[in-house]
């Protein structure tokens, strides 16, 4: 399948890390395939992409919330979870029945409530929001 969104997540590197995008910042296809099987999960199009472009780059993997290494991806509630905040409040993740859609719709659930909500967001829309909230919004104010 074509390439659709590895060029606009590398340029995220140059954008908040102010370097180069290289080749280390991505998974190569085959250890991102064998991370896979060990988890035993299929994954969307966008999130495959952003794990090409950026599954080891830690300062964006890491930057506010916490996108899980491709080994740790899980199914839950009927949900592929990806991504939770420090405090472990929420989680994020993309309805087990949508892994076909190219870059399908975030839902995030509130673990004590156990409820999910759709962030009305595709997987590429949302995390580019996200980075841009931390680094052009929330990163400001922590330096204050």
């Amino acid at each position: 399948m074509a390439e659709m969104f590895v060029e606009k997540f590398r340029s995220l590197v140059p954008q908040y890390l102010d370097d180069a995008w290289d080749p280390e910042d991505g998974l190569t296809e085959d250890d991102l395939d064998d991370a896979l099987d060990e988890a035993g999960v299929e994954i969307p199009q966008a999130l495959r992409e952003f794990y090409l472009a950026l599954g080891g780059c830690e300062d964006l993997m890491e930057a506010y919330y916490f996108v899980w290494d491709p080994e740790e991806l899980e199914i839950e509630d009927g949900y592929l979870l990806f991504m939770e905040d420090e405090e472990e409040q929420y989680v994020w993740g993309i309805r087990e029945d949508h892994l076909d859609i190219p870059d399908p719709i975030v839902h995030r659930r509130h673990n004590v409530r156990g409820s999910w909500k759709s962030e009305e967001g595709t997987f590429s829309e949302y995390m580019l929001d996200m980075f841009s909230w931390v680094f052009d919004e929330l990163e400001p104010e922590l330096e204050d």
